[in-house]
């Protein structure tokens, strides 16, 4: 009984605390909570759907950049200097790296706790806000594009795949990049209802990751699917990781980042509210 006393005189507190403040109704300063729980339930999940995320990019390493690219001449970087087909196609595995991290678990793990595990139900009817669980579940699938974007990281440095000293800065990109795919993979997902309809998530990562340069330069497509191209987050995502790795660094690299800092805002924005229209009717 003291324990049901405790956590009432908690949520008390906490909802003394933010009383009048902005954002009172959404926000209680308790992400932390939802990211312990992730922990916990990755404990009790299978090791290998967590590391197939990583294993997948450093095939796709060996197959196309050890493999294919050895018949594959006149690869360059941005500034016209040669370099192998497979320092070309590893930093673009590396953004597609970080993207799938955040937008599995934003998504499908979501989906999942969303209208099977009933968790959100729960996390909600305590002094928590929608903030809280978008901030958490975010932050949850940021930490996983984190640990694939540094796994992969290790593997290409290696091989010697990152000339530049720039590549360093990689990382913190690949997480910039990852927060804004998680920010708005959640939201989106908010808005599926079925699994035919999470599928849909697919039939849109996949042509973006074989089309958006990672393979091969823009430059080969006509110019008004380049502008298209231009526009999709992973190859923003591809441009700014490639430019710091091969140490081609241009004004444009802050508009790439900027592109992220955008669907980061408004990937939080649109989720709280979808959350809250969902689950605080």
């Amino acid at each position: 009984m003291s324990l049901i006393n405790t956590a009432v005189d908690s949520a008390i507190a906490i909802a003394e605390k933010r009383k009048g403040k902005m954002g009172a109704g959404v926000y209680s300063g308790r992400p932390g909570v939802v990211l312990e729980r992730g922990y916990y339930a990755l404990k009790s999940s299978t090791w290998m759907v967590v590391a197939s995320g990583f294993v997948e990019p450093v095939f796709y390493l060996l197959a196309f950049g050890y493999g294919i690219g050895q018949f594959i001449d006149g690869s360059t970087d941005g500034a016209g200097n040669p370099i192998t087909y497979a320092q070309f196609i590893a930093p673009a595995l590396l953004a597609t790296s970080a993207m799938n991290g955040a937008i599995y678990d934003s998504t499908w793990n979501v989906f999942f706790k969303m209208h099977f595990g009933k968790v959100y139900n729960g996390m909600l009817s305590t002094s928590m806000g929608t903030l809280d669980v978008a901030l958490g579940e975010i932050g949850w699938a940021l930490l996983r594009g984190l640990a694939y974007a540094i796994g992969f990281m290790a593997v290409v440095s290696g091989m010697g795949l990152i000339p530049s000293i720039w590549g360093l800065l990689a990382i913190p990109a690949a997480v910039l990049v990852a927060f804004g795919f998680a920010s708005v993979g959640m939201g989106v997902t908010s808005y599926l209802k079925n699994h035919q309809q999470m599928q849909w998530i697919q039939f849109v990562m996949l042509p973006m990751f074989l089309f958006s340069g990672t393979f091969y330069p823009l430059s080969i497509y006509p110019e008004a699917v380049q502008w298209f191209i231009q526009a999709l987050p992973l190859w923003q995502a591809i441009e700014l990781i490639r430019g710091l790795t091969l140490g081609v660094l241009n004004w444009a690299m802050l508009g790439h980042a900027l592109y992220f800092v955008v669907m980061i805002i408004g990937g939080l924005y649109f989720t709280t509210r979808r959350l809250t229209a969902l689950f605080l009717r």
